[in-house]
């Protein structure tokens, strides 16, 4: 790092002086150092001390505590953190752990347990609360708390987990606080005045911005017709990967099963692809990252639990194939390229079903969309076809049922044999 980023030169200063941070930035710009590098550096002064204070008292080293912990709301991003803050603690003293879900939780409290024990503790909200549940890990002594990526751990339902993990911390006066994110809404308000006393707010940009090197376009594409449009753009920035530049997508959709299914598609069309989702176990993610990462697979076809954090170099595009809708999703998934002051390009498909979701978007990142190809659907029109798909929606469900009441169970013959044997012993 030759030159910190501006966050950076914000933040740093600001955290080395003990004081709790609440950081405001779009994805890409270096938040993780922007609290790693004062966490780490502060740790090392309270070890120093701490040390110092045994000596003169002619005490001995015993079982560390946990004096940092960073809480981050998805499994990757907590992975991704902890091989940065691995990187920052190297050759020193402290201690560096990360605990995860999907992971086997009793190796990971063997790991706790053993040695010297941790400093400086990665956790995603519920896996640690599991942890602390089984008396694995003891927060009382955290003098540091991060909270990463914030405003996703509300948007996941985190917030009672917060609370939980909270209570066994010092009191936010006894400990220093940063907070980061990259939208601000009233619930980030509420965890700011909750967790963190008398931040210095740092932003760089309005939050909710995109990032400036990001080219977005939109593309106005029925249902229906989504895939053979991603599959025709696709084959098309594909022809441009050659040797070691590899052209990197990343595909985001709201389901599990439709994505998964999309992915197969694609495979089938001859797109290196990959998904990622929340039914796919831990190994099978991290084999996926790990492939698309090297360039082994060009398309990672996701669900929004890649859409934070993750630090994938080169990610030349990525699709909205599906609108989010929660506007401040767009700005997380495509937050995914054009980072670390590179471009990159965001396409959106929209269909009629999702204008309103479309509205809601360029109402928060204050811009309109440029459009590439199709026509918009007039707000009646789309109205109109929602009210018809929720009575498609409904039919379907009442015929399910009355299919179901109508269904009369069948007797086996077993049965029928038993019940005949059993008439003609009662005639007897």
């Amino acid at each position: 790092i030759t030159e910190p980023t501006p966050i950076q030169t914000k933040a740093i200063p600001i955290a080395m002086r003990g004081i709790d941070v609440m950081g405001l930035a779009q994805t890409g710009t270096g938040k993780t150092l922007a609290f790693g590098l004062p966490l780490v550096a502060r740790m090392l002064v309270q070890h120093k001390d701490e040390m110092r204070e045994r000596r003169s008292n002619q005490g001995t080293a015993g079982k560390r505590t946990i004096k940092g912990l960073v809480l981050a709301p998805t499994r990757e991003l907590a992975n991704q953190i902890a091989v940065q803050l691995e990187k920052l603690t190297e050759d020193t003293p402290l201690q560096t752990f990360v605990v995860v879900g999907g992971k086997n939780i009793q190796t990971q409290i063997n790991q706790l347990r053993s040695g010297p024990g941790k400093d400086l503790l990665v956790a995603t909200p519920g896996r640690l609360l599991d942890l602390m549940d089984r008396g694995a890990v003891n927060l009382n002594h955290a003098s540091f708390l991060v909270l990463d990526e914030a405003d996703m751990m509300l948007d996941m339902g985190f917030l009672r987990d917060l609370k939980k993990i909270a209570v066994q911390l010092p009191n936010k006066s006894k400990r220093q606080t940063m907070c980061f994110s990259a939208t601000m809404n009233k619930d980030m308000n509420v965890v700011a005045s909750d967790y963190l006393q008398n931040p210095v707010r740092v932003e760089v940009s309005r939050a909710g911005q995109t990032a400036d090197k990001i080219a977005q376009e939109l593309h106005y594409v029925s249902k229906p017709d989504k895939p053979a449009k991603l599959l025709q753009l696709l084959q098309a920035t594909d022809q441009f990967s050659h040797g070691n530049d590899i052209n990197r997508s990343i595909v985001f959709g709201r389901t599990k099963h439709g994505m998964e299914k999309l992915s197969k598609k694609l495979i089938a069309a001859g797109i290196k692809a990959v998904s990622i989702h929340g039914n796919k176990s831990q190994p099978a993610r991290d084999k996926a990252l790990a492939a698309f990462k090297t360039g082994e697979i060009r398309v990672l076809v996701a669900t929004d639990v890649a859409a934070r954090g993750l630090d994938i170099p080169d990610v030349k595009q990525v699709y909205n194939y599906e609108l989010p809708n929660v506007p401040e999703a767009y700005v997380h998934r495509i937050g995914r390229t054009a980072r670390a002051g590179k471009e990159g390009k965001a396409i959106a498909f929209c269909s009629m079903e999702e204008m309103e979701d479309l509205r809601d978007i360029q109402k928060v990142i204050k811009i309109s969309i440029p459009v590439v190809s199709g026509t918009p659907w007039g707000k009646e029109e789309s109205r109109r076809e929602m009210e018809n798909i929720k009575e498609r929606k409904l039919a379907n469900e009442l015929a399910q049922r009355n299919a179901k009441k109508n269904k009369k169970p069948k007797q086996s013959n077993t049965g029928k044999a038993v019940g005949k044997k059993f008439n003609n012993k009662n005639r007897k």
